[in-house]
């Protein structure tokens, strides 16, 4: 805790904060997902969330609500003012200029253009500030956008649909539909807040998948990205035809099947590692500096494993499904086998919950 004690209202306020600022889960990015809440006397006089790039933040929405009555009051906000100019002016000279006497900050922005900087202001300007209020929820919330701050990578999560004995497809390479509707629904809602939706030329060779978010919610479509190290894409590869933008990064430079993907609209990136193949680290940098926050992995064992050999994958999200595939069917990631127990990768498990008739399974990385 940072800043003035905080008390059980705050906590209150900062939770519906929170509530809100989900409601730009998939609508605000690459910004953050901000939520803010201004109370006066006990009273919520205005609230807000940011909703869209480039529009308002949600101090402004939340103060142009409350009007007169922010003077006096609380401002609750789940992300650090911003004190910098972009394609906005700067929330911190609106906080100021509203009269608020205190603001309660959940986290502080790992912007390196904001961090700390905003709350200095404010409390140059005489207000009281309060951090650290619900923060590890907040930072869950914008999980993809803080490791973009901090390290210059996006979020990356595995995602698959699996049999309870941890297959993906059959032994021909048959996988549609190991999951039920209400699994390919919760998918579809997992794509629409994503930047980003990678894959490899193997899947795409095998399904012609079209790579798209199909959720009622889906605000614009996340970038289709298809690790390609010899630039094999077919012309007729039906995510080509999808709307919203198609990258194929590949290892060895083909001119002419490049001209013709490019012709076609599709975005083209040579990214060759010292093995040869498409360098997945450097991929993943290139997509956090166009703005990635977060991306999902919809791929087949060679691309996931090597994701997960060389430490890349944040999150693993496996869909099972209540029955079994044998042992000749596929499996999850193509990983060396391993003689000691020690050498195995540790993951620590979040969140299992059922979807329609399947379990979800959530698990991160466990660094401890």
């Amino acid at each position: 805790m940072a800043g003035t004690e905080q008390s059980s209202d705050d906590h209150r306020y900062m939770a519906h904060a929170l509530r809100l600022a989900r409601r730009g889960e998939y609508s605000c990015h690459p910004n953050p997902r901000v939520g803010c809440v201004v109370v006066h006397s006990g009273e919520v006089v205005g609230e807000g969330w940011h909703q869209r790039t480039g529009e308002a933040h949600a101090e402004v929405h939340a103060l142009d609500m409350a009007g007169e009555r922010a003077r006096g009051a609380t401002l609750y906000v789940t992300l650090e003012p911003c004190c910098h100019s972009g394609r906005t002016l700067p929330c911190t000279d609106r906080v100021v200029q509203s009269g608020v006497s205190r603001v309660v900050a959940a986290m502080t922005d790992p912007n390196p253009d904001v961090n700390q900087r905003g709350l200095k202001q404010l409390r140059d300007a005489g207000i009281e500030v309060t951090t650290g209020v619900a923060e590890a929820e907040a930072r869950d919330l914008n999980r993809g956008f803080i490791r973009r701050m901090q390290v210059g990578m996006p979020w990356v999560t595995i995602k698959l649909a699996s049999s309870l004995d941890g297959r993906t497809a059959t032994a021909s390479g048959e996988s549609k539909w190991i999951t039920g509707e209400a699994a390919r629904a919760d998918v579809h809602r997992r794509r629409a807040r994503s930047g980003a939706i990678m894959t490899g030329i193997g899947t795409v060779l095998a399904d012609d998948p079209t790579l798209t978010a199909r959720a009622p919610e889906t605000v614009q479509q996340p970038l289709r990205v298809v690790v390609d190290n010899k630039a094999r894409l077919p012309l007729t590869a039906r995510l080509i035809e999808q709307p919203g933008a198609t990258l194929l990064v590949m290892a060895q430079l083909a001119p002419q099947r490049v001209a013709a993907l490019r012709a076609q609209g599709v975005e083209t990136l040579l990214l060759a590692g010292d093995d040869g193949s498409v360098s997945l680290r450097d991929l993943l940098a290139a997509l956090a500096a166009r703005g990635v926050n977060e991306v999902l992995v919809e791929a087949g064992p060679r691309l996931c494993g090597a994701l997960l050999r060389e430490r890349l994958m944040d999150e693993l999200i496996v869909y099972f499904a209540p029955h079994l595939l044998g042992d000749g069917a596929r499996g999850w990631f193509s990983l060396p086998g391993l003689d000691r127990i020690g050498e195995r990768i540790p993951l620590q498990i979040v969140e299992v919950i059922n979807v329609g008739k399947d379990l979800r399974l959530s698990a991160r990385m466990d660094d401890s």
